[in-house]
Formats: structure tokens, C-alpha cells, sequence
């Protein structure tokens, strides 16, 4: 089964303390989003753990105790964009995010390592020969390190709205523009182009649309095939991707981008993290006389089978 972290938060770039305890007890709890009462108490052990997925803005606080995860299969995805800190106040320079990628890179693998450049928008200053230039230098950078990238156009969500007013969707001629450029720059520095939850649209311009996290993806991680049961399936219309157990929380990622889905506002974001404490199982605050704590079901999905990399 696959352990989820970076749906709701980012828990490399400010939780690393707290997850590797988790690591080190064997455990974890997780809410709800919809029931807080309801607790699920996941196991962290590789005998039932196939993959544990970080999705992150900086993976520089979990570098040094990387070792620690060892046992266990892992795939990472670290985005890196071109925006500045009127956008994403709370993300380190890119300079020290592609440094953190690269080392994580040498240390993890390159095919458990992809670059994510999303979400994609336009203004006057981010503009479209802006984003051609941006991705051009970036995956110069990053050439050997990874061999795929993942791309997504800004979805204009109500707490997207309400935090960017100025955002704006993406027309599909950009769009057809970006993928095709994106996908000859990814061909000439040996990375796939990948699309998440955009349809087939980009497919005829050289762009892989099948998804990011897929069972393909993982696999080529692992090293090893996976029999998925049908049940694990994702929970997004048109995202094909294994979604796994998420033990993140929403409302708790500092980072503060203004095209944040996950948080509702800076202010819950504050509250939240007030309540984090490194030695609890969850994530922020402590169980409740009220809570119905109960174990979730877990069992690995290895086939048994190697997977050989061609």
C-alpha cells in the first residue's frame, strides 16, 4: 500500500521532525478531513508499506536523515517554478530548491525523483515567453537528475479565487503552445513531459498524459511490479494516479502561495500550526476522550515480480 504526505501540506519542508519520529515509532494517526473524530492509525513498516510519496517545495530539512528511510520504496515530487515571493512567499530561492533536488537526486536515485513545474498560469510578468525561457533554464539544471517532469495548468478552484483574484485560466491555445514547447525542451535534456488532470489535448505534441503518480511511476521507482487492488483508485475526476493514505492535514503548509489549494487562509494556517507538536502521532494537536481511533487496513502489493528498466 502506498503512504501519501503531500496532498494536504508539506510535511519535508515543515514536519521533517515530526515524521521522522513517526518513522522511528512505527506509527502514525491521521483525521478525517470530513469526520475529525474518526482517527485511522496507519503502521509505517516496509513489510506492508510498498511506497512512501513526499510531494514538496523544499526537500532540504529531510536530506541529512534520508538514511533513515532506507527500508522503505519512495517517490518523490519536488516542484520547482519560476515565480517570485509575491507569489510563494514562504518558498526558499530556486537556487537553493534545485541544489536540494539534485542532492536529493544522488541520494534517493533519479527514478525516484521528478520535477514538477505546476501550477501554470499567465499575467504580463509571468508571461508565456516568460515560462518558455524559465523552463528552458530550469531543466538545464536539472538534466540527469530527473527523467520526467510534471506539468498542470493553474485550476481556478474557490479558495484559489479568493486568495489570487487576479489568476485566470489558461486558454487553450497557451496551452497547446506550452505543452509543445515543453515537450521538445524536456526531449532535448532526456526528461518526459507529463500531464496531470489535463485531458488528452497535449498528447498529439509529444506530452505523456497518463498522470504523475501512477502505478507505472511507482513501479519504475520500486524496481518492482505492483498488483493494485481496484479499490485504490484516486479520488479526482480524470487523475489517474495511486493516491494512497494521506497522513497530511490541510490548513497547514507555510509556504503561503497565493494559488494554494489545500489552505483556506493564512490565519487557519497560523492556527494550525500553533498546534503542531513533533512528539504527537498526528500532526497537529493530540487525541480527543471523543475520537474513534481504529486501524487501517494495509497490506503490501508486491507482486513478487522485479521490474526490469529499459
Amino acid at each position: 500500500m502506498i503512504i501519501n504526505t503531500g496532498c494536504r501540506t508539506d510535511i519535508p519542508a515543515f514536519y521533517s521532525e515530526w515524521f521522522y519520529n513517526r518513522i522511528r515509532e512505527g506509527y502514525v494517526m491521521a483525521r478525517s478531513p470530513y469526520r475529525p473524530e474518526l482517527v485511522t492509525r496507519w503502521r509505517l513498516d516496509p513489510e506492508v508499506v510498498d511506497c512512501i510519496v513526499f510531494c514538496t517545495k523544499n526537500p532540504q530539512p529531510m536530506l541529512e536523515r534520508l538514511g533513515e528511510l532506507k527500508a522503505f520504496g519512495q517517490l518523490w515530487g519536488v516542484t520547482v517554478t519560476p515565480y517570485g515571493r509575491e507569489i510563494e512567499p514562504g518558498v526558499p530561492a530556486k537556487e537553493k530548491v534545485l541544489d536540494s533536488f539534485r542532492r536529493l537526486s544522488e541520494l534517493a536515485g533519479p527514478e525516484a525523483v521528478y520535477w514538477r513545474y505546476d501550477p501554470i498560469f499567465l499575467s504580463e510578468k509571468y508571461s508565456l515567453a516568460f515560462h518558455l525561457d524559465a523552463f528552458e533554464r530550469m531543466a538545464g539544471e536539472l538534466a540527469g537528475y530527473t527523467d520526467s517532469c510534471v506539468i498542470s495548468f493553474i485550476d481556478l478552484y474557490e479558495k484559489t479565487k479568493r486568495n489570487f483574484p487576479a489568476a485566470r485560466a489558461v486558454r487553450r491555445e497557451e496551452r497547446i503552445q506550452i505543452g509543445q514547447a515543453f515537450a521538445e525542451t524536456g526531449a532535448k535534456y532526456g526528461m518526459r513531459i507529463i500531464s496531470c488532470c489535463e485531458g488528452t489535448e497535449l498528447a498529439s505534441y509529444g506530452v505523456d498524459v497518463s498522470g504523475c503518480m501512477t502505478q507505472e511511476r511507482m513501479e519504475r521507482a520500486l524496481g518492482y511490479s505492483l498488483e493494485v487492488p481496484g479499490r485504490a483508485s484516486a479520488v479526482r475526476e480524470g487523475c489517474g494516479c495511486l493516491l494512497g493514505s494521506d497522513i497530511g492535514v490541510y490548513n497547514t503548509c507555510g509556504h503561503g502561495c497565493l494559488y494554494c489549494y489545500a489552505n483556506a487562509s493564512r490565519e487557519a494556517v497560523r492556527q494550525n500550526m500553533a498546534l503542531h507538536d513533533p512528539s504527537s502521532p498526528l500532526l497537529t494537536g493530540h487525541l480527543l476522550p471523543e475520537d474513534q481511533v481504529r486501524d487501517g487496513t494495509q497490506k503490501s502489493w508486491f507482486s513478487g515480480q522485479m521490474r526490469l528498466a529499459f
